[in-house]
């Protein structure tokens, strides 16, 4: 007989996948096939192994993917072939999410099964709103109510004149197809017309919508506005606090789509000072660090490190691949003793310390002139190694050959746009965008060779968010509009500045 398995009946939480519990993504990452939902944020499925089963069963409206009967089939017959299944539910598995169903099946046919809680909709939404579902000004009472059966029914198995007043907080789960009734029917039975209503649509997400109004107008504003599910809908005197609580939908950047176009293994930095701000980081990549066409001009240089006077490095690639050769030769930081080593700017220092060194010179002016400007008159008769990239400016070689050093330049990585990014891109241009950000000039010429005509054509109507002047410089060349740039060639002050310009916008 073969192995058990066993199934996982997950709570995804209601969409920022950052709410899914610890151990919701500890199960993830042992997963060896996951059942996902429509409302389970897809960004979720990158902690399961890439071997990992991913099968999609997500419900919409209307469009019925799967059947409830064949999602069970389905959990049962994964867990007989000895699986470990994780069943990722948006929300919490045991509310309005069928988990008890499942769990039911599960319990009959003999296969073992945990369930791990998810942040509900509603709790997460009035959270992300700025409404306190209990307060004790204003009520100590809740009910969660879905919302969703056939309009004709007219919610009939609802007992609407205890529901609508004896409990001061009422929030109901799928109920947007019903929202006029669900007004009428509070109102016919002794609930206040003018008792605050508040519909939170794609709650905790970037996107989230909120719309206020009372039992009277919320319906006409819900129509007016095309206001679409899945959303939830509040009820209650609560919701009164909602001007004075709110927190996420009012940050400087909420609700604005802003593109973000470096290598991917550095874009956490920038997208998540951008999220943090309110924004929607649209991550598609235009270039990808790789190595040069031959080593051999570096590795050169490394077998002779003791001849070197200083060491320059202009930007967090190069550290990371100047060091990474190093240690493929046996080498490490210790073969740097008695060389003084420049880095360009703060990061590029940062990631130096990461590989035990700290950076003896760093200029005012984070470009290459600010590295001619500090190295100009300290290097006359030295020998400065400098590993560049294939499509750096010859800026620092000439200037500081012309100060007196003797600069070697061995190519230490070169730069190519990733194979799938031409479609993601014409995607994220379709969906809308509200700002491009370009961190190197070579970001904005892949971004631009990627794109087909139209939606490049598309792409130039669109402001520019650029890190300095080389790089505004080359997407003015390209038929930009370059909206933002900040004084120093940061990630900070990048993000500072494109703060800044939303602000001034919205005004």
């Amino acid at each position: 007989m073969g192995k058990s398995g066993k199934v996982y009946l997950i709570g995804a939480g209601p969409g920022d996948p950052g709410l899914i519990t610890v151990k919701g993504q500890e199960l993830l990452r042992h997963a060896e096939v996951i059942i996902y939902d429509y409302l389970a944020n897809p960004v979720l499925l990158d902690l399961a192994p890439p071997e990992a089963e991913r099968i999609y069963v997500g419900k919409r409206s209307g469009q019925h993917h799967y059947p409830q009967e064949e999602i069970t089939n389905l959990l049962l017959a994964k867990a007989k072939e000895g699986k470990r299944v994780a069943r990722l539910k948006g929300g919490d598995p045991f509310i309005f999410g069928r988990g008890g169903e499942e769990a039911q099946a599960l319990a009959a046919a003999g296969i073992l099964f945990e369930v791990v809680p998810g942040v509900t909709a509603a709790v997460a939404a009035a959270a992300y709103a700025g409404i306190p579902l209990t307060h004790r000004d204003h009520t100590t009472t809740l009910g969660f109510i879905t919302g969703h059966e056939d309009p004709a029914k007219k919610l009939s198995s609802l007992d609407w004149e205890k529901l609508a007043t004896a409990v001061g907080t009422l929030v109901f789960y799928m109920g947007m197809a019903n929202l006029e009734n669900i007004c009428e029917q509070l109102i016919t039975h002794g609930r206040s017309p003018e008792t605050p209503v508040v519909v939170v649509r794609w709650a905790t997400m970037p996107g989230q919508e909120t719309l206020c109004g009372t039992l009277v107008t919320i319906s006409a504003k819900v129509r007016s506005a095309d206001f679409k599910p899945p959303a939830v809908i509040f009820v209650g005197e609560v919701n009164r606090l909602r001007d004075e609580l709110r927190w996420f939908d009012n940050r400087p950047l909420s609700g604005r789509r802003v593109l973000v176009t470096r290598a991917a293994e550095q874009t956490a930095t920038l997208s998540d000072a951008l999220a943090d701000l309110g924004a929607e980081p649209v991550v598609v990549s235009t270039i990808k660090i790789v190595p040069p066409p031959s080593f051999a001009d570096l590795d050169q240089a490394l077998g002779n490190l003791d001849s070197f006077d200083f060491l320059v490095l202009t930007s967090v690639n190069a550290v990371s691949a100047f060091f990474d050769r190093l240690n493929a030769r046996g080498m490490d930081a210790r073969a740097l003793a008695g060389l003084l080593t420049v880095a360009v700017g703060p990061k590029s220092a940062e990631a130096l310390v990461a590989r035990g060194v700290r950076a003896d010179l760093v200029p005012e002016d984070y470009r290459a002139e600010g590295v001619v400007e500090l190295l100009k008159n300290r290097v006359t008769g030295k020998r400065l190694l400098y590993p560049k990239a294939a499509l750096a400016r010859d800026l620092i070689p000439a200037e500081l050959t012309a100060a007196g050093a003797a600069v070697i330049a061995p190519v230490a990585y070169a730069s190519a746009a990733p194979a799938d990014a031409a479609g993601k891109l014409q995607q994220a241009i379709a969906d809308g965008l509200d700002l491009l950000t370009f961190t190197a000039s070579s970001t904005v010429r892949n971004f631009a060779d990627l794109l087909d005509t139209d939606s490049l054509t598309q792409a130039k109507k669109i402001p520019v968010a650029s890190i300095g002047p080389l790089t505004s410089a080359t997407a003015r060349e390209l038929g930009f509009t370059v909206a933002i740039e900040p004084e120093s060639s940061t990630l900070e002050d990048l993000v500072e500045a494109i703060r800044a310009y939303f602000i001034a916008t919205d005004q």
